[in-house]
């Protein structure tokens, strides 16, 4: 047997394991994050989308909290054991199981060992795989999610990587083996906003293009944070701001005019102006948006 590499379950004798024949490093474990270490200076981190984690696990009877893997883009093929229930959220894209389309959203059981191939996602960005019984590495300050600014937790995704499962829950399986949701849209996506601390920190023409203006998402954006392209916002003040607590879905002004919007692995400071929070309902949508992808910005509750 493949030795778990290190920072892995250090013995997977008796346990059920997922190999993994094909990764390139972006597949990551990933649950609900350890939320409360910001005094530390650690992120809360955790899934990036993590209503498709939620329902992933629902799916396969798993408890919300277990360990699953978020994978960007694609590209990763797992050697499955028999008996194995698994299900893929998130992502839409060229999914199969022994070379047989799998569903998005459905709870599928290997009858034998299998393989399973994560294409290109064809909307979105990231797919999420739940198994039942959750990814059994080893927690690290409470959680197993991986958080790549501060290298937190398991590494990501290599070949020849082996990632025993957790034991059975107690949870059955549910009955119904497809919840009907929508494919990622490829479109203009809304995303409702609360304004920021630091808002008052813009001017008012800036203030309406922050609102008023289709932005896209930048390639240079990761679960740190989503970089957004278009027209630069200048600023009312420009006093040095001191360093101030930050939360997932601020949204940063940064020097040269642009918004960014904090993601799961978001640094627990930050010394540029929040303009505008993301509301919780909204923050899924930011783990599946794609480079070049439209966005508007609309604001639900204070005055521009």
């Amino acid at each position: 047997m493949t030795p778990a590499p290190a920072g892995r379950e250090t013995s997977t004798r008796g346990r059920a394991v997922v190999r993994v024949l094909a990764a390139d490093g972006r597949a990551l474990v990933q649950d609900l994050g350890r939320e409360g270490l910001a005094h530390l200076g650690v992120s809360g981190s955790g899934a990036f989308d993590r209503a498709a984690h939620r329902l992933a696990n629902r799916l396969v009877g798993n408890a919300e909290s277990a360990a699953t893997l978020e994978i960007a883009l694609g590209g990763v093929r797992l050697a499955l054991p028999a008996g194995c229930w698994l299900s893929v959220t998130g992502a839409w894209g060229p999914v199969t199981l022994d070379g047989a389309p799998l569903e998005p959203h459905t709870s599928v059981r290997t009858d034998r060992a299998a393989e399973l191939a994560l294409g290109t996602a064809t909307h979105g960005v990231r797919y999420t795989l739940a198994l039942r019984g959750g990814i059994l590495v080893p927690e690290t300050l409470g959680s197993r999610s991986r958080d790549t600014l501060a290298a937190l937790g398991p590494a990501p995704l290599t070949t020849g990587d082996v990632l025993p499962l957790g034991p059975e829950p107690e949870q059955p399986v549910p009955p119904a083996d497809l919840v009907p949701v929508d494919p990622p849209t490829l479109g203009v996506v809304e995303v409702e906003v609360r304004p920021g601390p630091r808002l008052d920190w813009l001017s008012t023409g800036a203030r309406e293009l922050l609102l008023g203006a289709e932005w896209r998402v930048s390639t240079r954006s990761d679960r740190t944070g989503v970089r957004l392209e278009g027209p630069t916002l200048e600023r009312a003040r420009h006093e040095e701001l001191a360093s101030e607590g930050m939360l997932r879905g601020s949204i940063q002004i940064s020097p040269d005019g642009a918004p960014t919007v904090l993601g799961p692995d978001h640094p627990v400071t930050g010394g540029y102006p929040v303009a505008l929070v993301v509301t919780e309902s909204s923050l899924d949508r930011f783990a599946q948006l794609r480079p070049g992808q439209p966005l508007r910005l609309r604001l639900v509750a204070g005055r521009p």
